[in-house]
């Protein structure tokens, strides 16, 4: 079915809705890689109840996808089935104190927002997330976290709508966290969460701040379309330093390349398509597992249609 197809056949079940719909939205103008093809239908709820009387008069049968900022998304070169959400600003970006030491913080809210309203409050222990280049919804989902520090370490509760339009409360046990993990269910789609740091002096914070802020510059190549660190770090290595050692620092699959700069950074030096990178991941999933005996585990997720006869099979060990 087509994006405007699936769009006219919603029109009559969502008559009251108040965000944002548009078919065959095309998703590389919403990525960090800048490729893939179009989401049949993006919506932009205006706010949490818009969300939930959405998810309510939904079809089971049409697909959903929740996406951020994109910044460690690959979305493949036919799009996305069925209806993205992707929460907007507006609706989801605010960052409330809650007390002298808890921050309410919404779903769409950027992680680097995050780490500086916590400067603001002089509220230690958020420093980290000023160097993850995401947004809080997908920080909860991957237990996202950078410097030996994770979302599990600030989280108390989150707040999420599924895929029936029912609001659920999760605390910390609920998520299930582990190293870039949850447990809790896929369908949910959260929206705010309640984060809790410590006093701390102001300028402590953000001596912290600027140091992850000066260190990430240094080593990640932030000025290239590149979607963050590329595979999982195995338990007691570096997936940067497998890949190097396997020689595949700027190792290249078209124009797709891992960085000289952080060989666990894949960037599309101008031209890549989806599939290019792709290939290239599983490229070097292959050659480091050959090399060393560790099989990778992607960290960027890798979503939507290939194009007919070009698909990309993982690499199995």
């Amino acid at each position: 079915m087509s994006g405007q197809a699936l769009l006219k056949q919603l029109e009559g079940k969502i008559a009251g809705l108040r965000g944002r719909m548009q078919a065959d939205a095309l998703m590389s103008k919403l990525t960090w890689f800048q490729v893939g093809g179009p989401a049949d239908i993006l919506f932009q709820p205006a706010d949490e109840a818009d969300l939930a009387y959405f998810m309510q008069r939904l079809p089971d049968e049409i697909p959903v996808t929740i996406v951020g900022v994109g910044s460690n998304l690959l979305v493949r070169d036919s799009g996305i089935e069925g209806v993205v959400i992707r929460l907007s600003q507006r609706g989801f970006g605010q960052v409330e104190q809650l007390s002298d030491t808890r921050l309410l913080c919404g779903a769409a809210v950027l992680d680097k927002k995050l780490a500086a309203k916590a400067l603001d409050a002089g509220l230690g222990g958020f420093e980290f997330y000023y160097g993850i280049p995401g947004a809080i919804g997908g920080a909860l989902r991957m237990n996202a976290g950078a410097n030996t520090a994770e979302t599990t370490n600030r989280l108390i509760e989150a707040v999420a709508i599924d895929r029936k339009g029912e609001r659920h409360v999760l605390s910390h046990g609920d998520m299930g966290y582990s190293y870039r993990h949850s447990s809790a269910p896929l369908d949910l789609i959260f929206t705010n969460a309640v984060f809790e740091g410590f006093k701390q002096d102001a300028a402590k914070i953000q001596a912290e701040m600027e140091a992850v802020q000066q260190h990430r510059e240094s080593v990640q190549p932030v000025k290239e379309k590149t979607g963050g660190s590329t595979f999982k770090n195995p338990h007691g290595q570096s997936a940067w330093k497998l890949i190097d050692d396997a020689g595949l620092r700027g190792f290249k699959v078209g124009d797709a390349q891992m960085s000289e700069m952080h060989c666990n950074f894949m960037i599309n030096c101008g031209t890549a398509t989806a599939r290019d990178l792709e290939s290239l991941g599983e490229s070097v999933r292959q050659k480091v597992h050959k090399h060393s005996g560790v099989l990778l585990d992607w960290e960027i997720q890798r979503i939507g249609r290939f194009e007919a006869g070009k698909s990309v099979q993982p690499y199995k060990a």
